[in-house]
């Protein structure tokens, strides 16, 4: 019978860099499964603990951990080797004192930061999408895969600051001028910066946003960029 599930596996060349895994080894290594954030932007847990964060040497270890129930991902338990973890996610290894948050650092798309055991519920989600539903409700549809039913006033592109497990919006951060925002992709991946203007899309061009970081200004995509504050990160995230 067919796999619908796609391959448990992927060439280790074809990995992705942020992985931090070792090119001259064995020939596979653990990919990522569908999930909430897409497959070239997360991480796989067998992966984050064997090799990002170096907390097991070999696969068998990994397993150990996982499949006991050591690992949360925003509070829930995970049990998957092929788990994807993504941007913002907060991750915490039972019997180690950090508790992780994986961000844009350095140039790199995901890099897991240690942030204070006060923070772990708290999450911040890009607004992707928005619905109206049965009975004029409104849905929201996050970056993590993540959907809420929710009267809060957020456009696409905003950012929520959420409670997790439960997902409780406890802020809104809109993407307009003068936010803090951090690039998500691209060549200044992981840099922060002030909005100075939001352009609006056009049939032809994308949204787009005038941000200022240090003493130059660039021009991006809204989608490469992430409201994280007003005058300053609302949480932790360098």
């Amino acid at each position: 019978m067919v796999s619908i599930a796609g391959s448990k596996k992927l060439k280790r060349q074809m990995a992705p860099l942020f992985w931090g895994i070792t090119r001259k080894d064995k020939r596979f290594v653990v990919t990522v499964k569908p999930g909430g954030h897409k497959k070239d932007i997360s991480i796989p847990t067998a992966v984050f603990v064997r090799d990002t964060l170096k907390l097991a040497t070999t696969l068998r270890e990994t397993k150990s951990v996982i499949y006991g129930g050591k690992i949360t991902v925003d509070g829930i338990v995970r049990k998957s080797l092929h788990h994807g973890i993504g941007l913002m996610d907060v991750v915490e290894l039972q019997g180690v004192q950090e508790v992780y948050r994986l961000v844009p650092k350095d140039l790199t798309v995901l890099k897991p930061i240690t942030i204070n055991a006060s923070e772990k519920t708290k999450k911040l989600l890009k607004v992707t999408k928005k619905v109206t539903i049965k009975d004029k409700k409104t849905q929201i549809g996050f970056h993590d895969g993540r959907i809420l039913i929710s009267d809060a006033k957020v456009s696409v592109g905003d950012t929520c600051l959420v409670q997790v497990p439960q997902i409780k919006i406890l802020d809104v951060i809109k993407l307009e001028k003068g936010a803090q925002v951090i690039v998500t992709s691209g060549v200044n991946v992981g840099k922060m910066g002030k909005v100075a203007e939001i352009k609006e899309g056009t049939f032809v061009l994308p949204k787009r946003a005038l941000v200022d970081i240090g003493e130059r200004q660039i021009e991006i995509p809204s989608d490469l960029i992430m409201a994280v504050g007003k005058d300053k990160p609302v949480i932790q995230i360098e």
